[in-house]
């Protein structure tokens, strides 16, 4: 018994100093809240996991529990036509996103929990269909992870596209952590990259590995909900759940390798040790890393300048603590971090609307447009 109290004090120790070993800035600063408000778009959605834009004044919208919004000038109407859901602990309905070519063709893609086999528990899985007139029409499976669990956590998952026809989107570790990130033979904890039309990249990193998910992009990757791409350079940009501290920002490249759970700089909520290792050859380091976790949710970049002195910097919810942060990065280090709109609530989502500002995702309120006073 002295043994194990020994040995989380000395894990308490590690993660105290975590908090301080960063050159990263540790403390985040609390401006002026005075100068933000917030402007309610639509209420009446319990957890606002997803949404994404038609135009100014129209958005697609998920509620967790599973039904899915068409909003319009803040009137929503539920969409019909989804597949059933698995709704179970983080899980059920979770990412909507409109294909790059929506405008002509209407397609979306939601990323969703489901049980497909008949038997226990669920996964993640990755859809897609025509919308119109608030009918999802010609549903069809893209990508389902395996096996089913019926363990509640880490799901993932965001949905994100680049520049040359692919879909990228996550699945979490679904709490088997010491089987399925590092695992390339199985789903979850990993980063997959498909073709719009669901097929397997010709490139994809693993395509050639006997027996690996072809599927796979990077590996590693403990639960991932913030996925973007930078505006300027174009990388991945990925941030994930860790235990007691250890939540990430990674820049994803193709077929590397994020290190959880044999490398991280959290430990278990128990306080004791998940490994003592904090880097290993051929596995990433993170960009940037929270101690004490903030349980990170949606992530999205301030590109239009509508908000004076932000452009360029990176939002990011966070559920644990009720807020929104702000990253202010040079060089690829965080070197300033600020609490925008303390206690505003659970922000599940961050996005950047096609009128420049940032709309945010709060459980239990709805989607909030963030305004800069004057």
């Amino acid at each position: 018994m002295k043994n194990y109290f020994f040995l989380i004090l000395i894990n308490s120790i590690f993660y105290i100093t975590s908090c301080i070993s960063q050159e990263n800035p540790p403390m985040i600063e609390i401006p002026d809240q005075s100068k933000y408000t917030t402007e309610l778009i639509v209420d009446g959605i319990d957890i606002p996991w997803g949404m994404d834009f038609i135009n100014e004044e129209e958005l697609l919208v998920t509620d967790k529990k599973g039904t899915l919004y068409h909003v319009l000038r803040g009137v929503k109407t539920e969409v019909s036509g989804l597949p059933k859901i698995y709704v179970r602990g983080q899980g059920g309905l979770l990412d909507v996103a409109l294909h790059p070519k929506f405008k002509s063709n209407g397609i979306v893609y939601l990323a969703i929990s489901v049980n497909i086999e008949g038997d226990e528990g669920g996964n993640t899985a990755l859809y897609r269909g025509t919308y119109k007139e608030f009918k999802i029409k010609n549903i069809e499976l893209l990508y389902k992870a395996v096996p089913n669990t019926k363990k509640g956590q880490h799901w993932g998952s965001r949905i994100v596209f680049d520049d040359e026809g692919h879909l990228f989107f996550g699945v979490g570790d679904r709490g088997n952590r010491d089987v399925n990130p590092q695992d390339l033979k199985k789903d979850g904890g990993k980063i997959y990259r498909l073709n719009l039309d669901g097929s397997i990249p010709d490139d994809n990193p693993f395509i050639n590995s006997e027996g690996a998910k072809k599927a796979i992009y990077t590996y590693g990757n403990r639960n991932p909900q913030g996925l973007i791409f930078h505006y300027k350079t174009g990388e991945l940009w990925e941030h994930e759940h860790g235990p007691k501290g250890g939540d990430e920002i990674n820049i994803l490249e193709k077929g590397k390798n994020f290190g959880w759970p044999v490398i991280t700089y959290g430990i278990n909520y128990s306080g004791t040790s998940i490994t003592d290792k904090r880097e290993m050859p051929g596995m990433e380091q993170p960009l940037y890393y929270w101690v004490p976790s903030i349980a990170p949710s949606g992530m999205a970049f301030s590109t239009s300048g509508v908000y004076k002195d932000w452009e360029g910097d990176l939002f990011v919810g966070s559920l644990k603590f009720k807020y929104l942060e702000r990253l202010v990065i040079k060089d690829k280090k965080v070197i300033k971090r600020e609490k925008i709109l303390d206690e505003i609530g659970r922000v599940r989502n961050v996005k950047e609307g096609p009128d420049g500002y940032l709309y945010l995702g709060v459980d239990g309120k709805g989607i909030l447009k963030v305004i800069l006073k004057e």
